[in-house]
Formats: C-alpha cells, structure tokens, sequence
C-alpha cells in the first residue's frame, strides 16, 4: 500500500468521524460542494506557489490539493485504484 492509499482509507475511515474533532469529517458534514470549493482554492493555490513562491511551498501546496481530491474521490466513492487504471489506459 502506498502513501496515497493509506491516506485515501484514512479519508474514509474519517466519513463519520466526530466533525469537532476531525477536519475530514468536518468537510464531509458540510458537503459536497464545500469539498469542490476546497479543491478550487488548492489548486489555485498551487497554481500561486508554482509562480514564484519556491519548492518547499510548491510542496506543500500539491499536498494539500492531493489531500482534498482524494476527500472528493471518497465522497464520490472513486478510489485510488480507479484513477490509476484510467491513467494506465491512456498510456497505451
């Protein structure tokens, strides 16, 4: 299992989580459009950091857009798995 499925469980072992206490459950509680609204200012946000702000900031940036897409993989039960096998047809 690598790094981005272990979170990915992680994220889903979250979905009912006590929202006072977790951010994830917090994001799922609030919905769906709030989960796509964060991942439009991460990506803005990495797009931001990629444009002057270093690597270390770059970093965390695309770390923090991996984590909220993976929430929305999970609130629309996409899982790592299908994401790389569509990625493997397009390499063919």
């Amino acid at each position: 299992m690598n790094a981005v499925t272990t979170l990915y469980e992680t994220i889903l072992s979250r979905k009912n989580a006590d929202p006072s206490s977790s951010y994830t459950a917090r994001l799922f509680l609030e919905g769906e459009d709030e989960i796509i609204k964060k991942v439009g200012e991460e990506a803005v946000e990495v797009i931001l950091a990629a444009k002057g702000q270093g690597e270390t900031r770059l970093i965390e940036e695309i770390a923090d857009l991996t984590y909220h897409t993976l929430v929305l993989m999970a609130e629309k039960n996409i899982s790592p798995l299908m994401v790389i096998e569509e990625l493997e047809k397009r390499r063919k």
